[in-house]
């Protein structure tokens, strides 16, 4: 079971938020590449919040994630598109249910 997560919440400046989307949707390639990244969501919450949520089965696998590709590009058009840094939680999953 993943015991480590990630939660990232993101607020598109005005205008940007098709440009956030299509970042999003792009990085699902990156994040297949990843071994480390057991599961890889991309989220809209509304209309100008978005969210990434993954897990990892070890907190190298959440480190190595956080040094990849995915937050170098986020790092690099984060002022470009978002309306403040993106908000970055380190979680514990207690329990999860995922098909088999």
């Amino acid at each position: 079971m993943s015991r480590c997560a990630l939660l990232a919440r993101l607020e598109a400046k005005p205008g940007k938020e098709e440009e956030v989307e299509r970042f999003l949707r792009g990085a699902l390639p990156l994040a297949e590449a990843e071994p480390g990244t057991r599961t890889w969501f991309a989220l809209r919450f509304g209309p100008t919040s978005f969210g990434i949520y993954d897990t990892f089965d070890t907190e190298a696998g959440r480190q190595a994630h956080l040094d990849g590709p995915i937050a170098a590009a986020l790092t690099e058009r984060a002022g470009d598109l978002l309306a403040s840094p993106p908000q970055i939680d380190r979680v514990d999953l207690l329990a999860s249910k995922l098909p088999h």
